[in-house]
């Protein structure tokens, strides 16, 4: 399965990072503005609506319009895993794992995981997926990652300017 991978150095503690990325506000300030996503509903394990941090068993139901020229495509991501469950990381890691429910990738398994290095964070996100179209999308696989870079990018860049600003 296709792997795109992209670390960054945070100059900020662990805790804050972690927590920043673990609400939808994070990722709605994460997403870079071409990609026009709207939130449409966010529900917790219990069907608790809109909850505060995003826990396994959350689900996001989002529409994307890249650039503003294809259709809107529809997402709904799911929060499968979520290592520490509480607010706070433990022994200077934390991740967790979303999955495409349904979108347009026939796989995407995205972990966001969190290292402390002294005072920084060093935040490495990590995405597997398959494309759609059978064999087509698995020869044009590999060739997705250039996407994936400048939203990545841009991701890691809004992240790092976040906590430059404090």
């Amino acid at each position: 399965m296709p792997t795109y991978r992209r670390s960054t150095r945070i100059a900020a503690p662990i805790d804050d990072v972690w927590e920043f990325h673990s609400t939808v506000d994070g990722l709605l300030e994460l997403t870079p503005d071409w990609m026009n996503m709207r939130i449409e509903a966010v529900e917790g394990p219990d069907g608790e609506r809109d909850p505060g941090v995003l826990t396994a068993g959350s689900r996001i139901r989002m529409s994307i319009r890249p650039f503003g020229v294809v259709p809107r495509q529809r997402w709904i991501s799911r929060i499968v895993e979520r290592e520490p469950e509480g607010t706070a990381p433990v022994e200077g890691s934390a991740y967790f794992v979303d999955d495409m429910v349904d979108g347009p990738f026939r796989t995407w398994e995205h972990t966001h995981a969190f290292y402390a290095d002294g005072d920084e964070t060093v935040l490495t996100d990590t995405v597997e997926y398959r494309l759609p179209f059978g064999p087509l999308g698995e020869a044009a696989g590999p060739f997705a990652k250039i996407g994936f870079e400048g939203m990545f990018r841009d991701r890691h860049r809004r992240t790092a300017d976040r906590f430059d600003a404090e």
